[in-house]
């Protein structure tokens, strides 16, 4: 599988572990029996596993920089195996942890191994690179993720839903042989970017702790309405048939316009860019919060616009990222190890936050809920990750157009 193929292949897979997981896992643990509290502070403990464990990942993949390949083959496999227990066994609660910790430990090393080799690749500190790489990357991780978000629902009203994620996991399953065995040659070591594994405290300057500030706080309104996304198209806009369609267009919009984003970027600058894609994003929120009941075809509109918004935001981020470590000569495993950690302890954190307040509430998925209930979700799903993404605009504002040393993205 050449690099063109491989890269959004990789990336594609990957994705499927992460906001499909946090989409589909509220639900599915009801299916099972499992209650919104305890779905909440499993996830809050996955968290905590990543905040040792992400970056120990990322000094090991510096520390045997020849053995990328190896550990792309435990991530795959890890991954497989952690979906075949967690969706295809459908065990109990225990079970269930035994088989996310598979999934999202496998799902670590892939991720900051994948984005790794990805900046050893690309090799330069030119930003405009960076970017036309990540274009490529986060449309294909756009596309499993819009695959991954409908595939249950779909397979569940065939099937039924326990039969649709069990078929779901065994989908995964088969996908993390196929990929793996297809994309072996981009694993092979670039060996001009090998670089020794370094302290954290390599991090610990000042464009690198900001961006990773940006991207801890900017991932957070994506993690709570993916959370709560099924919960306010069902039970607040009480649209459950749509539910499917409103995934796929947010998130193939966001696939589409990643591209235009990473043009638009290198001929404009990252910081004005993303400033716009932000402002629509906080847009939408404000529109959310506002729809009446039944309202189809302005939360599609809603959903298109706040999708375009996340493709700005998964190609340009990590672009200035891969871009500054780069030029300051930071080994890429241990910093994208505390990179994963920030996206993914944002899911966990939102997670362990609006679910049980959603329960404090008295709301039931699926259930009758009172208007105070309706309201809390409501306010959850709409106007916490508008007041969210206003503060992560704010630190966006501080950037500059084009860092020092770097290409000038805004040229041409």
């Amino acid at each position: 599988m050449r690099h063109k193929l491989a890269v959004p292949a990789i990336a594609a897979f990957l994705a499927s572990a992460g906001v499909p997981i946090y989409i589909h896992l509220p639900r599915y643990a009801a299916e099972l029996g499992i209650g919104l509290g305890t779905i909440g502070a499993i996830l809050l403990g996955l968290r905590m596993l990543d905040f040792v464990q992400d970056p120990l990942l990322g000094r090991l993949i510096d520390r045997f920089p020849q053995k990328r390949r190896f550990f792309a083959l435990i991530a795959f496999a890890g991954m497989g195996l952690g979906f075949l227990i967690a969706f295809v066994l459908q065990p109990t609660a225990l079970g269930l942890v035994i088989g996310l910790v598979l999934v999202f430990t496998a799902y670590s090393l892939g991720t900051i191994l994948f984005y790794g080799q990805g900046a050893a690749v690309v090799g330069s500190d030119d930003t405009t690179a960076h970017l036309a790489f990540a274009g490529l990357r986060e449309t294909g991780a756009l596309v499993g993720i819009v695959i991954a978000a409908i595939a249950p629902g779909v397979l569940g009203a065939m099937f039924g839903p326990l039969q649709g994620y069990a078929l779901f996991g065994l989908m995964l399953v088969v996908a993390s042989i196929l990929i793996w065995w297809g994309s072996r040659a981009f694993w092979t070591p670039v060996v001009a970017q090998v670089q020794d594994s370094q302290p954290l405290r390599q991090l610990l300057r000042p464009e690198i702790v900001q961006l990773l500030l940006i991207a801890l706080l900017n991932a957070m309104p994506v993690a709570v309405t993916s959370t709560l996304f099924l919960f306010f198209v069902e039970d607040r806009l009480q649209l459950p048939d749509f539910a499917g369609l409103f995934l796929v267009l947010f998130f193939l919009t966001a696939g589409i316009t990643a591209r235009m984003w990473s043009r638009l970027a290198a001929r404009f600058g990252a910081r004005r860019v993303l400033v716009v894609a932000m402002s629509l994003s906080i847009m939408a929120f404000i529109g959310a919060y506002a729809l009446p009941v039944g309202a189809a075809w302005r939360f599609g509109l809603i959903s298109a616009v706040s999708g375009a918004a996340l493709g700005a935001d998964m190609v340009i981020l990590p672009a200035l990222f891969a871009t500054a470590l780069m030029r300051e000569g930071v080994s890429t495993g241990i910093a994208f190890g505390v990179w994963s950690f920030a996206a993914k302890i944002s899911l966990a954190v939102s997670a362990a936050i609006v679910l049980p307040l959603l329960q404090v509430a008295g709301f039931e998925p699926a259930g009758v809920n009172d208007a105070p209930a309706l309201e809390a979700l409501n306010l959850l799903y709409a106007v916490f990750p508008c007041v969210l993404k206003v503060l992560a605009l704010l630190l966006v504002s501080r950037l500059p157009d084009a860092p020092k040393g770097a290409a000038q993205i805004g040229a041409g």
